[in-house]
């Protein structure tokens, strides 16, 4: 899977990168087919908006179903957190629904 970050009017730290990339990463455990996520940091300049001035949004692009979530924050790690949330939210839901789930009783079984 491919992470692309993409920032709009301020640049990211790299220790972001390390830690967004760390928890896109174990979304891989629901086996859900996604070529690349794309991140969208943009930040706010109007002083206004105070603890919304963070906006992130992930976007999955490819053979997979197309997932996406925004969330808002006061930095872009709290945004992230909260997007990332959403984002597994949706991916465990499609992956429950792709499960094969066998409802026999074991009572037929012996029959």
């Amino acid at each position: 899977m491919q992470i692309l970050f993409q920032t709009h009017q301020a640049p990211i730290a790299t220790d972001f990168k390390e830690i967004a990339t760390e928890k896109i990463k174990s979304l891989l455990r629901f086996n859900v087919a996604i070529d690349r996520i794309e991140v969208d940091v943009r930040h706010e300049a109007n002083p206004k908006q105070g603890k919304n001035s963070h906006r992130v949004v992930l976007t999955s692009k490819g053979s997979g179903p197309m997932v996406r979530a925004e969330a808002h924050g006061f930095n872009d790690v709290a945004a992230f957190d909260d997007a990332v949330k959403s984002f597994e939210l949706q991916l465990r839901k499609i992956h429950e629904k792709s499960k094969d789930h066998n409802r026999e009783s074991i009572k037929n079984l012996g029959q």
